[in-house]
C-alpha cells in the first residue's frame, strides 16, 4: 500500500461556484464510480485512492473541497484537476 501524505501545509481550499442541486449530485456519482466515498448529505468527508478530504456544499451553489490526506505521489494539482474535470462534465450532464 501506498504513503499518504498529510496535508498540513499544502492543497488549498478548492472552491466551485454555480454548483446546482443536480451538478452536486452528479458529482458525487462521479465520485463514487471513481472510488471515491462521499459521506450523505452537504457536508461531510470524501474517501478513497488515498485521498481524503472534507466538502462542504451551501445548498444552492458553492461547493469547498479541502484535501486533508493524498498519496505521495499525488500533487494537489492532480486532485484539483479530476475535481474541476467531474464538474465540468456534471455542469454538461
Amino acid at each position: 500500500m501506498g504513503e499518504r501524505k498529510i496535508d498540513t501545509e499544502g492543497c488549498q481550499g478548492i472552491k466551485f461556484r454555480n454548483v446546482t442541486p443536480d451538478v452536486f449530485s452528479c458529482m458525487k456519482q462521479k465520485l463514487q464510480a471513481y472510488g471515491i466515498e462521499t459521506s450523505p448529505g452537504d457536508s461531510g468527508t470524501l474517501e478513497g485512492n488515498g485521498i481524503v478530504a472534507h466538502f462542504s456544499w451551501d445548498g444552492e451553489a458553492n461547493l469547498l473541497i479541502e484535501i486533508k490526506e493524498r498519496p505521495l505521489t499525488t500533487y494537489c494539482g492532480q486532485v484539483s484537476g479530476k475535481l474541476r474535470a467531474f464538474l465540468r462534465e456534471c455542469q454538461g450532464y
